[in-house]
């Protein structure tokens, strides 16, 4: 019995995710180690990619990428399941005509909030591994770090920084599925036709544009989740109280420079980690026997 279409959509997405974390992952651990580091250790990006190689070797850009990769499909299905929910729920309640922007936010939104149940700890994890030192290994690997972490601070402490978290997916997603949205509506009006007719150049191009107003939208925020996540976790030797605290902390030492570390990377993975995504979905498709053609809405420039 062949896969629903439905199931189709949810492992074109996976396939999809993975090429999204793989190509992207080198671009996220000099993020993580430009956002958590203390302020004036790299001079740029450049810096801090130059030392990760030379201390860490090739491999040190993919530390950490296992846990992503788990936890991709669980978080692609959660997030679509949640997304479909949403626009099903929106349209019935305006009789069945076309969901306008602000119901498109609120079901990215909705996606998004559902999407940290899982993101929340697989992020957390992933950026212990990340920015662990290499001369002093403190986990031997995913299933290691989720144990200590536990172990430490019952299961709570899987969860840490799961404020800001829920705050960064719940705003970024829904930015990124109102911009895309806005973007294909904008090309049929001007250039005729149906979704299928857009060409995937044209459909990358909306995607990586749609991750910049997602990323716009929120960076902030993911640089006080990174520093909640590499916090200390006995509590005596925190550095920060919560979410507010650390925004304050953040503000006082380095006023608004403290909420830009790490942007350019982001911003330069952005279009490559969207490219990867879609060719990687379209091949999935096709290979399924599913349809081509530009997908109503890709998934998005994954935050985990």
């Amino acid at each position: 019995m062949g896969l629903s279409q439905s199931q189709k959509d949810l492992v074109g997405g996976s396939v999809g995710g993975v090429a999204q974390v793989l190509v992207g992952q080198p671009f996220d651990i000099v993020k993580v180690r430009i956002q958590t580091a203390a302020p004036g250790t790299f001079a740029s990006p450049l810096e801090c990619a130059s030392t990760l190689l030379k201390n860490e070797g090739p491999m040190g850009f993919y530390k950490g990428t296992l846990t992503p990769l788990l936890g991709i499909g669980a978080c692609v299905s959660i997030q679509f399941g949640a997304l479909e929910w949403s626009k099903r729920f929106f349209s019935e309640r305006n009789g069945g005509k076309e969901l306008g922007l602000p119901e498109l936010y609120a079901s990215g939104a909705i996606g998004g909030l559902a999407n940290t149940v899982v993101a929340g700890p697989v992020e957390h994890i992933r950026i212990r591994l990340q920015t662990q030192p290499a001369n002093a290994k403190l986990y031997s690997g995913p299933l290691d770090c989720a144990a200590q972490l536990i172990k430490s601070n019952g299961l709570p402490g899987l969860f840490k920084g799961q404020v800001p978290t829920m705050f960064r997916d719940g705003i970024g997603y829904g930015c990124y599925f109102a911009a895309y949205e806005w973007l294909v509506q904008r090309h049929i009006r001007e250039n005729g036709g149906s979704r299928a007719d857009i060409s995937p150049l044209y459909a990358v191009g909306y995607g990586a544009a749609a991750g910049y107003f997602l990323w716009g939208s929120i960076y902030p925020i993911d640089v006080v989740k990174s520093k909640l996540q590499t916090d200390a976790l006995n509590p005596s030797q925190r550095k920060y109280r919560g979410m507010l605290d650390c925004f304050a902390q953040t503000w006082r030492a380095q006023g608004w420079r403290g909420f830009t570390g790490g942007l350019t990377p982001t911003l330069v993975r952005s279009p490559f980690a969207n490219g990867a995504t879609f060719v990687a979905f379209e091949m999935a498709m096709r290979a399924m026997g599913g349809p081509g053609g530009a997908p109503d809405i890709p998934v998005p420039d994954a935050i985990v």
